[in-house]
């Protein structure tokens, strides 16, 4: 014990002679940043290149661009540029503040996000009375510094390749696919992977909020926002203003856990649309039962890996196509029609026309052949966010689980997500805990028939950030987040954000 505290007495001279060194630069660079004034001007019409871009006519919102620290834990070096949008708050009322969005992925850009959602979401107008609204592209993301990796031309081969392997010649070609994005991730962004972590935009979001002149942050995140949220409230719990989580994740899960809860969520959203759509079409195109239905959609996904759809733009419909196709149509019950109109399509009239079109919103590709960096983006924060580097030998071994959550997307889903980080460039780092002590309530909502963050994870996020931080709100529904939609949870959201009203943790909501 006596060497132990002898070396510890060693370690506080040898600081004390550097006069703090490092220690001080990094303070004095985190306060310069922290002192940075921001140059709002009228949002420029989008660009045909531009990742992301405010509304195309400015329409009241503003744009600027905050400087960030590449690596937070060396501040003074190299730096970065976040792009923000603003739409200033419009009254009557006393102005609250910001209130700063998060609109998921993660890889969604929130500066072309945020005007699109206002005008989508009349109720956003209500939270503009008093609040400035505020959003930013994530580092590696839109137009803050993206993230890319393969092209258009080897993205589209990627996406249309077969996910679920059955001979040892279609797993080589999956997993060549895989290191090939690898590799093209780490050709072209390989010194930003290592920045692209959750931590490191929270902290991000905290600048943010200093910059913008807010004591505390007020904050609406959906889906991968809600686990950017619990990482805030954890690193700063006293800073956390009135705080919305609208499909909440659950950050302890492992990337196998996720997974899963998806393969799941998405094949109960199929059962509900097939409920849907066999009780009140007498001409369901899949079938007269949902047992019969689910059964006529595996028929067609098997025959696709043999032989592939034609469509009009030239590019087959595979299997993989097709799947995606339909997990999109399942993010939103407006999306049904369109996933019914799809299905009889290719039933009935052999084209794959509009399940290809749903497939291209997933994956982010334009009507020009151009892709979005959202998949990028979003591989490489998972990335970062995760240890687990899984092997072929892995997916075999969980693929039964997976294939009995869901006969549909399983196999599909297993193989599609777990080994997207096996040759990734750089180490992970888990984001737990996420425990918010300290924190004002936050409220945590849940779909019961979210596809893509099942309700389970509502206690379980509960539970991580406390039983005095979390108010649970549960939504009787379809679809992926409620704020919007579910016209219950809207007024509970605007009553929390507007007057600090706060509900009864429990509550349930049937609109």
């Amino acid at each position: 014990m006596a060497a132990v505290g002898a070396a510890m007495v060693l370690l506080a001279a040898a600081g004390a002679c550097d006069g703090g060194g490092k220690g001080d630069r990094d303070k004095d660079a985190t306060r310069a940043l922290a002192a940075q004034k921001l140059r709002w001007a009228a949002c420029p019409a989008p660009a045909a290149e531009a990742e992301s871009a405010g509304p195309a006519d400015g329409a009241g919102w503003e744009c600027a661009r905050m400087t960030v620290p590449v690596d937070w834990s060396d501040p003074g070096e190299e730096q970065m540029k976040l792009a923000l949008i603003r739409g200033r708050a419009t009254g009557p009322g006393r102005r609250i503040g910001s209130l700063v969005f998060n609109f998921g992925g993660p890889g969604q850009p929130g500066v072309s996000m945020l005007p699109a959602a206002a005008q989508s979401y009349q109720d956003f107008a209500t939270l503009r009375t008093r609040y400035d609204l505020v959003s930013f592209d994530p580092r590696g993301t839109g137009d803050s510094r993206p993230v890319r990796c393969l092209d258009d031309s080897a993205q589209d081969k990627a996406s249309a390749a077969d996910k679920t392997p059955d001979t040892p010649a279609e797993m080589t070609t999956l997993l060549h696919l895989a290191r090939a994005n690898t590799q093209a991730c780490a050709k072209h962004s390989g010194p930003l992977l290592a920045h692209i972590g959750t931590r490191s935009t929270a902290r991000d979001l905290d600048l943010l909020r200093q910059v913008l002149g807010d004591d505390t942050l007020s904050y609406l995140g959906f889906s991968y926002g809600t686990e950017l949220g619990a990482v805030y409230a954890h690193l700063y719990p006293r800073k956390v203003g009135r705080a919305v989580f609208d499909a909440v994740t659950n950050p302890a899960d492992t990337p196998v856990q996720t997974a899963l809860g998806q393969a799941e969520g998405f094949q109960l959203a199929l059962g509900d649309f097939l409920k849907d759509c066999t009780r009140r079409h007498g001409n369901c195109p899949a079938g007269d039962t949902v047992k019969q239905a689910t059964a006529t959609i595996r028929t067609l996904l098997s025959r696709l890996e043999r032989t592939p759809l034609p469509t009009q733009d030239g590019r087959p419909l595979t299997q993989t196509g097709a799947l995606n196709g339909i997990i999109q149509a399942l993010y939103a019950r407006s999306y049904w029609p369109s996933l019914q109109e799809g299905l009889n399509e290719a039933m009935q009239q052999g084209s794959g026309n509009v399940l290809l079109a749903l497939s291209d919103q997933l994956t982010g590709r334009d009507p020009q052949g151009h892709y979005s960096t959202v998949q990028a983006a979003n591989i490489a924060t998972l990335c970062a966010d995760t240890p687990h580097r899984y092997t072929p030998d892995d997916v075999k071994k969980s693929l039964p689980a997976f294939r009995k959550a869901s006969p549909v997307f399983g196999s599909h889903v297993a193989w599609g997500q777990l080994l997207q980080c096996t040759d990734w460039p750089v180490a992970g780092t888990a984001n737990t805990p996420v425990t918010a002590t300290g924190s004002p309530a936050i409220l945590l909502i849940a779909t019961t028939g979210d596809p893509a963050t099942p309700r389970t994870n509502l206690p379980r996020m509960a539970r991580q950030l406390g039983p005095r931080t979390a108010i649970q709100i549960t939504r009787n529904g379809d679809g992926h987040t409620a704020y919007g939609t579910s016209p219950c949870v809207t007024d509970i959201v605007n009553a929390y954000l507007l007057t600090g009203t706060h509900p009864k943790t429990g509550t349930t909501c049937t609109t």
